[in-house]
């Protein structure tokens, strides 16, 4: 997937510089680019119309390679692949570890009201477990 993202952001690069050498390329109101060029002249390679045809129609392709790849560039980055479910078809849960120490004292707290008698730096590190994901 990594290499599909690479050349479709090559191809968004250079269509993007061709989108915009082809545009100051063309012949414009007054002497621009395309003018120093030649090729608002009458004897050019592609006639006295052609070229700006040919540009204007080069322009379009360009311009289109370059919103096809912005929409593909779009599309794979908002793609997410879900977990897979396993082997069983069953998601995998990781088994749970209790954090807090049991005292050692013959106090009467029980293992299950432990971590609730822990310390207060360790419940405010716990205080975000029991919240859904």
């Amino acid at each position: 997937m990594l290499y599909l993202k690479t050349l479709i952001i090559v191809v968004q690069i250079l269509s993007a510089l061709g989108v915009i050498g082809l545009v100051l390329l063309q012949h414009g109101k007054g002497a621009d680019m395309g003018a120093a060029f030649g090729s608002g002249a009458s004897g050019s390679l592609f006639g006295a119309t052609g070229a700006a045809n040919f540009l204007s129609r080069t322009t379009a392709i360009l311009a289109t390679v370059f919103f096809v790849s912005t929409l593909a560039l779009t599309y794979l980055g908002s793609y997410h692949s879900k977990p897979s479910a396993g082997l069983l078809g069953a998601a995998a849960t990781a088994p749970v570890v209790a954090s807090a120490p049991v005292a050692a004292s013959g106090s009467a707290v029980s293992a299950a009201s432990a971590p609730a008698a822990a310390s207060p730096a360790a419940a405010a590190s716990n205080a975000g477990n029991d919240v859904p994901k």
